[in-house]
């Protein structure tokens, strides 16, 4: 079986595309660092409230807030796309396909998830956030956390760090942070996510493709996670 086209693209991205706007500057880092620190703890203490909670929205969207304004005090962003000699819609297309591949990556482990309860609870108490909320407007702010995520990680702190520590130390910054949840399914699915976004920063040297990528995983998951796990359970027993 051949590899998709954004695979072997990505695979083969090289040093100019990743270089796209980096910028190790003092300013850079500390702004980076320190939105780190106060968007993990942002992060720890929304996601640990109890469903239903009023605190729920605004503590998720001063989350989102977080991560864009700290973005956007680091410095300058990259563009949505600077891929030379493609179109924004194939890169587009190329995310949305890297997406629903990671969707369906994560739906098919959920059925083995739903065997082990130490790892199917936390999830679905995750879950219930959506299940006792307003559906679309977990939805909404599921969304635009998934872009203010791509825009710290994927851009201010990404182009802060040298380009050999790119990949390893956003990825791992982005699992750790996702871990504060409690949910370690969360942690695992940040760490593939972190994985392939990273790849689609360095080999675009833009954002398009890993927002899309992020979007349409993030909403995949909000949408179907819960489903699926509930009729693995009810089959399994």
């Amino acid at each position: 079986m051949t590899s998709p086209p954004f695979a072997n693209k990505i695979a083969s991205a090289g040093p100019v595309a990743s270089n796209a706007l980096q910028d190790a500057s003092p300013r850079r880092r500390v702004v980076s660092a320190a939105t780190l620190v106060v968007g993990a703890g942002v992060l720890a203490w929304s996601l640990r409230l109890p469903p239903g909670d009023a605190l729920f929205y605004p503590g998720t969207l001063l989350l989102a807030l977080t991560w864009i304004g700290g973005a956007r005090l680091s410095g300058p962003l990259p563009p949505r796309h600077r891929r030379t000699g493609e179109s924004r819609l194939r890169v587009l297309a190329e995310a949305l396909a890297a997406g629903l591949i990671l969707v369906t990556i994560f739906l098919v482990g959920a059925v083995v998830v739903s065997l082990v309860p130490a790892l199917a609870t936390p999830v679905q108490e995750f879950l219930d956030h959506a299940r006792k909320g307003n559906l679309l407007l977990v939805a909404a702010i599921t969304a635009a956390n998934g872009l203010a995520e791509e825009l710290f990680f994927r851009g201010a702190l990404f182009a802060a760090l040298p380009r050999r520590w790119q990949l390893a130390e956003t990825t791992v910054a982005y699992t750790v942070v996702t871990a504060l949840s409690g949910v370690p399914l969360l942690a695992l699915a940040a760490l593939l996510l972190g994985v392939v976004v990273a790849l689609q920063r360095r080999a675009t040297s833009g954002l398009l493709a890993s927002v899309a990528t992020h979007l349409v995983w993030s909403l995949g998951m909000l949408l179907l996670l819960g489903p699926t796990l509930s009729t693995a359970s009810r089959l399994m027993h």
